[in-house]
C-alpha cells in the first residue's frame, strides 16, 4: 500500500473505546453542571419557602395567642369602669354603718335595727357581686408594708406600727383581678414617736 493510501486508511478508523469513554464524560459533565446548578437553585428556593412558611406559622399562633389573652382580659376588666363608678356606693354605705358606735346600734327602735340591717345586707350583697365579677378590697390594714403600686399615702404619721408600714386607713382600695383599681388611701408610719 501507498502512503497515501495508508493514511486515508487511518482517517477511517474508529476512534478506540478510551477516547469514546472520555468524549462522553464530557458531555455528561456539561451537562450535569447545569442541572446540578439548577437543583442547588431550587434546593435553595425551598429552603427559603419553608422559613417563610415557617416564621408564617409562628405569626399566626403569637397573634392566635394574644387574642385569646386579649378576649380573656377583656371579660375580665370589662367591668372596671362600672365598678369604679361603683365603689362610690360601697364608700357611702360604709361610711353609713361606720357612723353607729355598739352604743347607737342597740340605742336604735326595732324599724331602725331594720334599716340597718338593710344596709348592711345592701353591702354584703354589693361586695359579693364584686367578687363574682373580681372586683376585691385590698389588704391596707395597719401593719401591712405600704406598697405604691396598691396604696396612696396622704400623710406620714407617727405610729406603733414599724416605719414603712401602714398606720391607718382612710378609703378601702380594691383591685381587679390583678390590676388595682383605685388605690388605698393610708397614712403611712414613721415609726414609734420619738420622746
Amino acid at each position: 500500500m501507498s502512503d497515501e493510501t495508508q493514511m486515508q486508511d487511518e482517517e477511517n478508523i474508529e476512534p478506540s473505546a478510551s477516547e469514546a469513554e472520555t468524549d462522553a464524560e464530557a458531555a455528561t459533565v456539561e451537562s450535569i453542571d447545569p442541572q446540578a446548578a439548577r437543583i442547588a437553585e431550587l434546593e435553595a428556593e425551598v429552603s427559603t419557602l419553608k422559613d417563610q412558611v415557617l416564621r408564617t406559622l409562628a405569626d399566626t399562633e403569637n397573634v392566635r395567642k394574644r387574642s385569646q389573652k386579649e378576649v380573656a382580659d377583656a371579660r375580665i376588666y370589662a367591668v372596671e369602669k362600672f365598678a369604679l363608678d361603683l365603689l362610690a356606693v360601697s364608700d357611702n354605705l360604709s361610711s353609713a354603718l361606720d357612723v353607729l358606735s355598739e352604743e347607737d346600734r342597740e340605742a336604735l327602735s326595732e324599724k331602725g335595727k331594720n334599716l340597718l340591717e338593710g344596709v348592711e345586707m345592701t353591702q354584703k350583697n354589693l361586695h359579693a357581686i364584686f367578687a363574682r365579677n373580681n372586683v376585691v378590697a385590698m389588704d391596707a390594714s395597719p401593719g401591712v408594708p405600704f406598697d405604691p403600686n396598691m396604696h396612696e399615702a396622704v400623710s406620714r404619721i407617727p405610729s406603733d406600727a414599724p416605719a414603712q408600714t401602714i398606720a391607718a386607713v382612710f378609703q378601702t382600695g380594691w383591685k381587679i383581678k390583678d390590676r388595682t383599681l383605685r388605690a388605698a388611701m393610708v397614712a403611712v408610719s414613721l415609726g414609734p414617736a420619738q420622746s
